[in-house]
């Protein structure tokens, strides 16, 4: 990349600079972001489906915003990151992420989390440190891994696209499983907002699950991203009177199977520590194509 003559991103611009290099994107900016996010599909599908949704480089998030990074006197694109409840870098690298760090900064209000490639996402993450926000938790190597073909083991056939009619049980695992995943309720910030998004997801045919005769769910999972060329699976969550006998394994070649009606690469990312998890993958046939960091506020 074309390297600036800044020495750092906090001092006023040096003669001879005529632009910041970042700025927020407008509508114009569209067609800019979507070939920037077309470098690498899977890892940005998150915001290539929110440019799908919105048709536009614009949100329709109050409140969020996407940033620019330009290169060439303000003429070329060379990285994005998406600030609203969550803040997510695209094809940044730390150079880029600092400049982005130091305006969201400036512009401070409260993000749940940054994720995304691991090099932007912790550099921005030093940005916000050293102006004195400081984060709850830093997952910094989560890989990132897809299957594009046939999962490698029997999918189970219990396994379905979740039904309005099963909203009320699948909010309760929905909800058992951000738990154990961050440490909080996501009930905390307001119910409204989390039973909008499940149903969103439901109406949405993004939520697969497999519930008992009862109701209780078994096993559930998400597409929490949906483009044509990829999806990205969220919500893994087996109930806890079914862990440990050997039935993860066909629900998640169950979810690949589901999710390739949408978009022939499904992926995923999870923590590094999470063994049994990345075993599970393994077995269905995932292969690991990037890293990702996770930070939580």
């Amino acid at each position: 990349m074309t390297r600036l003559s800044r020495v750092a991103p906090w001092l006023p611009f040096p003669k001879g600079t005529h632009h910041d290099p970042v700025r927020v994107l407008a509508h114009r900016d569209t067609d800019a972001l979507r070939a920037l996010v077309a470098r690498d599909r899977v890892a940005n599908v998150f915001v290539d489906s929110l440019i799908n949704e919105n048709n536009s480089a614009v949100p329709q998030s109050p409140g969020s915003v996407m940033l620019g990074f330009f290169e060439d006197d303000g003429v070329r694109l060379a990285a994005a990151c998406w600030v609203g409840s969550n803040i997510v870098p695209i094809e940044a690298d730390a150079e880029h992420a600092t400049y982005f760090g130091h305006w969201i900064v400036a512009h401070w209000q409260p993000h749940a989390s940054i994720f995304g490639p691991a090099e932007p996402t912790l550099a921005l993450l030093d940005v916000l440190r050293n102006a004195g926000i400081h984060a709850q938790e830093i997952r910094a190597n989560q890989p990132l891994l897809t299957i594009s073909g046939p999962p490698l083991v029997e999918p189970s056939p219990s396994l379905a696209v979740s039904q309005s009619g099963q909203f009320s049980e699948i909010l309760v695992a929905a909800a058992a499983m951000f738990e154990e995943e961050v440490g909080y309720s996501p009930f905390l910030g307001g119910e409204g907002n989390y039973r909008r998004r499940v149903a969103w997801l439901i109406n949405h045919g993004y939520s697969f699950s497999h519930n008992e005769p009862r109701g209780d769910v078994i096993f559930k999972a998400d597409l929490g991203a949906v483009t044509r060329y990829a999806t990205q699976v969220q919500g893994v969550w087996m109930n806890p009177a079914y862990r440990s006998q050997g039935l993860s394994s066909g629900y998640m070649a169950a979810v690949v199977l589901l999710a390739q009606n949408h978009a022939p690469v499904t992926s995923l990312y999870v923590n590094d520590y999470n063994i049994r998890a990345r075993a599970l993958y393994e077995r269905v046939g995932f292969e690991q194509v990037g890293t990702f960091a996770t930070v939580l506020f």
